[in-house]
């Protein structure tokens, strides 16, 4: 269980990183200047945004 947790937080962390560090790039260039970890939950969001709009809407 505790293994699988671990695993999940990896495979969640490595999913996100894309947009949180593309976020951390045009924060920096907005002279805000935030760690990964302060843009992680807007990497989230934009993570879950990118997913959804995505995705085939079904029936």
């Amino acid at each position: 269980m505790i293994r699988g947790l671990l695993f999940a937080l990896i495979v969640f962390l490595v999913a996100t990183f894309p947009a949180t560090w593309l976020l951390m790039l045009f924060l920096g260039n907005l002279g805000l200047e935030l760690s990964y970890w302060a843009t992680l939950p807007m990497g989230i969001l934009v993570s879950a945004l990118l997913a959804g709009s995505s995705s085939s809407a079904g029936p």
